[in-house]
């Protein structure tokens, strides 16, 4: 239910979140003040305000440490790409900077990040990966294992263009296994326990005065919303309304002029 709540479009997201905490919001008024309860409940009028406090921080604890869980993700796929970019410009600077022609190097590393943008990247918002790039990376590392290569611009040269493949690899399955990954589900639910939990304290403080509780609660749920709406934005680094694009990979095609495209 949490994972089909984040993979709705923001709009979703935020429209889920505050249909919930207006609802429970309405509920903890309504058994303030309204029949049958109202008078059984303000019986237990007096609770102080830090009593609020105390559970108030709890969820904002919890909701800090499930911001920083899911910040750490993307500051990870975010590395992973730049690291996957880096690595293929040193495969294409190596490709010409070497005296051996290398066209068709270039031909196979252009063919591998178009199928990254094209195929792999909307996948990857499902946690999948796509078969085509297997196949594009195949043939980019078949050229660069030829034995000419070494023979003809030198044992550094060949190793070096093998070791830079070996870590876009690395690379590539780093960015893989961070887009199948999601925060658990059970610390989702906790964080909207614990919200839920701080509006019920809202309510026990002020059961005396309706205004009061109907400001405490409003100005509570309207945070709680834009908070976790945006922490849910950027639960899937390669999906939803705030993902990492392939733009690193694909500005490396400008590189490609009319005498190095191969």
């Amino acid at each position: 239910m949490i994972e089909a709540w984040i993979d709705l479009p923001a709009f979703g997201v935020f429209a889920v979140l505050t249909a919930l905490f207006g609802m429970t919001a309405t509920l903890v008024f309504w058994v303030a003040f309204g029949r049958p309860f109202g008078t059984t409940i303000r019986r237990f009028d007096g609770v102080v305000a830090p009593f609020f406090g105390a559970v108030a921080i709890l969820f904002a604890l919890m909701a800090g440490f499930l911001a920083s869980d899911i910040a750490d993700r993307n500051r990870q796929a975010a590395r992973a790409v730049q690291t996957e970019a880096a690595e293929l410009r040193n495969i294409f600077t190596l490709s010409v900077a070497s005296k051996t022609d290398m066209a068709t190097i270039r031909t196979d590393w252009a063919a591998y990040i178009k199928a990254v943008a094209r195929d792999e990247w909307p996948a990857m918002a499902n946690g999948d990966s796509a078969p085509s790039v297997d196949k594009a990376f195949d043939a980019l590392l078949r050229e660069l294992s030829e034995p000419a290569i070494a023979r003809d611009a030198g044992n550094p040269v060949g190793s070096a263009l093998i070791n830079a493949a070996v870590r876009v690899s690395n690379a590539r399955s780093e960015r893989l296994s961070l887009a199948s990954d999601s925060t658990s589900e059970l610390k989702w639910s906790i964080v909207l326990i614990l919200g839920i939990m701080t509006q019920i304290a809202i309510g026990v403080v002020h059961l005396q005065k309706r205004n009061a509780q109907v400001a405490a609660l409003a100005v509570f749920s309207v945070a709680a919303v834009i908070a976790l709406g945006l922490i849910a934005l950027q639960e899937h680094p390669f999906a939803g309304a705030v993902r990492l694009g392939p733009e690193p990979l694909t500005e490396l095609l400008k590189l490609q002029g009319p005498n190095n495209g191969g």
